[in-house]
């Protein structure tokens, strides 16, 4: 008895290690950036269908789990479950990602000008995801701003110190935004467009969803968010209302297998419960409040929500190139927080005494003047360096996130420090130019010595 017994636990031990007929020793794990509310609603309803499976979900944001991941630590998990696109080609890059075979879902294989799946076979989406604005009406009023139609609306003097964002560095979903800005306008135009938005802005927020707390909370009237993060949690939302301006940018949100998987027949499960009717439908649900990629959800006005499907004509100007945007993914996040982000106070004084000149030089023009602010505009438009050498730096700097109060290596430091350095000096020099313009006003007798308000109200 005893060497049956010894003989069915060395069977079992050999199951176990050869990963079939054995149950693997841990629930199927699945590290996600979603909110926990989201993150509720899918453990229940996969219960139910799956009531076998018991499934453990870690919740970490999108670039702490890439740089989890990437970094080598162990974090034991099945599956990574995110908004970000760029994320996931990170991953597929470094080679953190198991094959994972599509589901039909009746979808196409390109949604308004992105694939809605890695062509590659190495992830899948299962939802879709609008960027838009979210703004508050009672700010908007007291303040007499209007509704931003086009996202290079909110370069515009009347939002300046008005404006919310989250960093690129600390939300997957604003790096996102970035990135598809960056693509679609080109390298230099694109971060001329976002230092201005930087000069307009109130502050950086923490987190993805504080953009639309700190409306919520009159903190600031607009923001840049995503349309599932566009109604805060816990808050009164009633002032706060979220459109699409005319360039409508759709991505999808994924699943992909990780590498070193233990539980791959939960894991795939879970996948087919979630590209299913049902695991589509329940995208519906106010509480999670998403888009599913089932056509039929669209074609049967299952939601109001803006057809993605019925967008590829406007979006086949330009195509999001994941690969490119995985490839220098840290550095344009190094790049924001040294631009826009850390220098935040600095460069909204600097514009606004650019708008507090042109609006005098409108009434009573100086060509000194007017020289002076356009010199400092266009040197607010500049960059270190162009995309062909942002994507050799890319190709061979090893760029990570670093947590805080850990050192970086020496060549991270050092081209961080060179951004650094050459922000400083362009940062100095238009505020001199800047301030050269309203010197010339003010000894002209056209503006006082001392600023006073707004000057873009």
């Amino acid at each position: 008895m005893k060497l049956r017994i010894a003989a069915v636990a060395l069977f079992s031990l050999c199951m176990l290690v050869a990963g079939v007929g054995v149950a693997a020793a841990r629930p199927l794990r699945i590290v996600t950036s979603f909110p926990p509310s989201m993150i509720e609603h899918y453990r229940k309803a996969f219960r139910q269908v799956r009531p076998d499976i018991d499934a453990e979900f870690v919740q970490r944001k999108t670039t702490a789990a890439v740089a989890l991941i990437t970094g080598g630590k162990r974090l034991d998990a099945d599956l990574f479950w995110a908004s970000a696109p760029d994320a996931f080609e990170l991953l597929k890059l470094e080679g953190q990602l198991a094959p994972l075979a599509p589901r039909n879902t009746g979808a196409p294989s390109v949604v308004a000008g992105y694939p809605l799946n890695d062509p590659d076979g190495t992830y899948l989406g299962f939802a879709l995801s609008g960027y838009g604005v979210v703004w508050n009406d009672a700010y908007f009023d007291r303040h007499r701003l209007s509704v931003p139609q086009r996202w290079r609306d909110l370069t515009a003097p009347i939002y300046h110190g008005h404006v919310g964002i989250s960093s690129p560095s600390r939300s997957g979903t604003t790096h996102l935004m970035v990135e598809a800005l960056l693509q679609s306008e080109g390298w230099d135009e694109g971060w001329a467009v976002w230092r201005q938005v930087g000069g307009n802005l109130a502050t950086v927020t923490a987190r993805s969803f504080g953009v639309s707390a700190g409306v919520s909370r009159g903190r600031f009237g607009v923001g840049i968010t995503i349309d599932f993060l566009a109604q805060p949690t816990d808050l009164d939302a009633g002032p706060v209302r979220f459109s699409f301006p005319e360039q409508k940018v759709f991505t999808p949100a994924s699943i992909a297998l990780l590498k070193g998987a233990v539980n791959l027949e939960p894991a795939n499960a879970f996948v087919d419960f979630l590209l299913s009717v049902p695991g589509q439908r329940l995208l519906l649900d106010p509480g999670i409040d998403r888009q599913p990629i089932r056509p039929e959800f669209y074609a049967d006005g299952a939601t109001d929500r803006p057809n993605p499907f019925a967008l590829s004509d406007e979006a086949a100007t330009w195509s999001f190139d994941a690969g490119r945007s995985a490839q220098r993914y840290e550095l344009i996040n190094i790049l924001f927080d040294e631009l826009i982000t850390f220098p935040l106070t600095e460069a909204a004084d600097i514009w606004r005494t650019i708008y507090e000149v042109e609006v005098a030089l409108l009434t009573q023009p100086d060509t000194e003047a007017a020289k002076a602010v356009t010199r400092s505009r266009a040197l607010l438009a500049q960059m270190p360096f162009g995309e062909s050498e942002a994507s050799r730096l890319a190709s061979t700097v090893k760029l990570v996130r670093v947590p805080r109060g850990l050192p970086a290596s020496d060549t991270q430091t050092a081209l961080t420090a060179r951004i650094q350095d050459w922000t400083a000096r362009n940062l100095s020099d238009a505020r001199d130019a800047a301030e050269g313009g309203r010197r010339r006003l003010v000894d002209l007798g056209r503006l006082p010595v001392h600023r006073a308000g707004n000057v873009a109200q």
